[in-house]
C-alpha cells in the first residue's frame, strides 16, 4: 500500500504532514485524547491547513493508503475486502471537499445515500466529517434513513426510540422492576430494555434475561431485551436455553483494541448465528447490539497512531458486518482524558452519529458525561436536541438521568419525552400502539401521557410498594 506526504501553504508558512495518518489527526477538531496521544495540531492555523489539504484529496486515496496496515489488522482487511466498488463508482471521482458538497446537495436524498453506503469506508466518512460544521453533520445525518427490526421497527422517519436502562447496583429484582415500570409509564423502552449487570457471570445473565422475558411476555410489550454482558457469556446463556433476544458487545476500530475486549470477528459471527438460531424476532432478525466510544483504542494503546475519531469510525465497519438492530456511542462515558468538556462531547456525539449513519448503521447515542468532566446537564440538553434534529435512532432512558450502578450522568425518561414532544418525534409504531392500548399515551398524534396510572399497571405498582 502506498504512503504519501502532504503539504499546505498558509500565507508565507508551509505546513508539512508526514503521512495520511498525521494529516487526518491534525485536521481533527480539538479534543483532549488526541493531545494526550501527541497527535493533535499544534495550533488552530495548523488545523485549518490540514483541513484544507485533506479537502483536496481524492476519496480513492483511502483505498490505497491504509492508516492501519492490511497485513496487521483484520479490521483493515474487512474494510478493503468488503468494499463495494459498484456503490463507490458514482463518487469515486470526488475529493473529500467535493464529497462534502455532494452530501449536502439537494439531489442526494435517503435513497442515494443508502445506495452509496457500501462504497463508503470509515476513513472516508471520518475525513469528510473533519471538514464539516455542526450544521453539516446534522443536515446530512438527518437525510440518512436506516431501518432495523426485531419485535418492532426502529429508525423510521420522524421517530426517536429509547433504551430503557434499569440498572441496579445489586441487581435487585424489585429495584429493576420499579425502574422498568417507571420507564414504561413515560413511553421508554422501544429500542430495548437493556441492563448492565452488576454481577457479570453466566448464571446472573440467565436470571436477568429470564426476568426481562417474563415482563415482556406478561404485558405483551413489542420490544426486545438485552443483558449487556460479554459476548461469550451470552453465547453460554444461549447454549443453556436462556431466552436471549439481542447479543451485546462493546467494539473498537482496530484488531488490537478488540482483542483487549476479548473478541474478534469470528467470535462475533458465532454469537450472531447463535442468536439467529433462537428465531425470537417477530418482525425482523436484526439480533446484535453494539456500543462504541471515542478513545477506546487509545486507552488500550491500540490506536496505531490514528486519531481517536477515525478509530471510532473504523469500529462502524465491524458493526456494519453483523447487521445490528442497534448501535450507540457512549460518547462522554470514557472521561475527560479523551473528551474534555461539553463542547468536545457535543461535537464528538454529532460526528459519531453522522459517520455511522453515512455507513448505513442504526446509530443512537448515550448522551452522557462523567462527573469529573467539564460538562453538565445543560450540555446534554443541547446534544440531545441536536441529535433529535439530526435523526438519531435512539437515546438512553434512566431514572432521573443518574445511573446509580455505573455512576455517570445520561438522559432520563423525561428527557426523551421532551425530545419527542418538542421535535414531533414518535416511538416505534408497534410500541406506540401498545402505549395507547395500555393507556400510557393518550389517543391522537401528539406524544401525551394519559391522565392517572393506567389500570394494567396498578397491580404491579401495589406489588412493588
Amino acid at each position: 500500500m502506498k504512503r504519501h506526504q502532504f503539504t499546505h501553504i498558509v500565507g508565507t508558512k508551509t505546513y508539512q504532514f508526514r503521512d495520511l495518518k498525521d494529516l487526518m489527526a491534525k485536521a481533527t477538531p480539538a479534543r483532549s485524547g488526541d493531545y494526550l496521544a501527541g497527535l493533535a495540531a499544534g495550533s488552530a492555523e495548523e488545523r485549518v491547513a490540514a483541513q484544507m489539504a485533506l479537502a483536496a484529496l481524492p476519496l480513492s486515496i483511502f483505498l490505497n493508503d491504509l492508516l492501519v496496515p492490511y497485513e496487521k489488522d483484520e479490521i483493515s482487511r474487512l474494510i478493503i475486502d468488503e468494499h463495494d466498488a459498484v456503490a463507490f463508482a458514482p463518487i469515486k471521482h470526488l475529493t473529500v471537499g467535493d464529497f462534502r458538497n455532494w452530501l449536502l446537495s439537494d439531489e442526494v436524498d435517503a435513497g442515494v445515500l443508502a445506495a452509496a453506503a457500501p462504497g463508503i469506508t470509515p476513513e472516508m466518512a471520518a475525513a469528510v466529517s473533519k471538514i464539516m460544521r455542526v450544521q453539516d453533520l446534522i443536515l446530512t445525518a438527518r437525510k440518512c434513513r436506516v431501518v432495523t427490526r426485531f419485535r418492532n421497527t426502529i429508525g423510521l422517519a420522524n421517530s426517536l426510540s429509547t433504551r430503557l436502562q434499569p440498572n441496579h447496583p445489586t441487581d435487585d429484582a424489585s429495584g429493576i422492576a420499579a425502574s422498568i415500570l417507571d420507564g414504561l409509564l413515560y413511553g421508554s423502552g422501544d429500542a430495548v430494555i437493556g441492563i448492565n449487570p452488576a454481577t457479570d457471570n453466566v448464571p446472573q445473565v440467565i436470571k436477568i434475561v429470564s426476568m426481562l422475558n417474563e415482563v415482556i411476555d406478561q404485558y405483551q410489550i413489542p420490544t426486545q431485551s438485552c443483558v449487556l454482558t460479554h459476548v461469550t457469556n451470552t453465547i453460554a446463556a444461549i447454549e443453556r436455553g436462556a431466552p436471549v433476544d439481542l447479543v451485546f458487545q462493546s467494539i473498537a476500530g482496530t484488531e488490537a483494541a478488540n482483542l483487549g475486549f476479548g473478541i474478534n470477528l469470528n467470535l462475533l459471527d458465532e454469537a450472531r448465528n447463535a442468536a439467529l438460531s433462537l428465531k425470537r424476532g417477530t418482525v425482523g432478525n436484526n439480533v446484535m447490539y453494539f456500543e462504541t466510544g471515542q478513545g477506546s483504542a487509545l486507552s488500550a494503546n491500540a490506536h496505531h497512531g490514528v486519531d481517536q475519531q477515525t478509530c471510532e469510525a473504523r469500529a462502524y465497519a465491524v458493526a456494519r458486518k453483523f447487521k445490528p438492530l442497534l448501535v450507540n456511542s457512549v460518547v462522554g462515558f470514557i472521561g475527560p482524558e479523551y473528551l474534555y468538556d461539553g463542547k468536545q462531547i457535543i461535537r464528538a456525539g454529532l460526528e459519531d452519529h453522522f459517520c455511522a449513519k453515512l455507513l448505513g448503521l442504526p446509530m443512537g447515542c448515550d448522551v452522557c458525561y462523567t462527573n469529573h468532566a467539564e460538562a453538565d446537564q445543560n450540555d446534554m440538553d443541547i446534544l440531545l436536541t441536536l441529535l433529535g434534529t439530526a435523526g438519531c435512532t435512539f437515546v438512553m432512558g434512566i431514572p432521573g438521568s443518574d445511573d446509580i450502578m455505573l455512576n455517570y450522568q445520561t438522559t432520563s425518561f423525561h428527557d426523551a419525552l421532551y425530545a419527542r414532544r418538542v421535535l414531533g418525534l414518535k416511538p416505534a409504531p408497534e410500541f406506540e400502539a401498545w402505549l395507547k392500548q395500555m393507556q400510557i399515551f393518550g389517543d391522537g398524534d401528539e406524544v401525551r401521557l394519559a391522565a392517572g396510572l393506567p389500570a394494567p399497571f396498578q397491580q404491579a405498582l401495589r406489588r412493588l410498594s
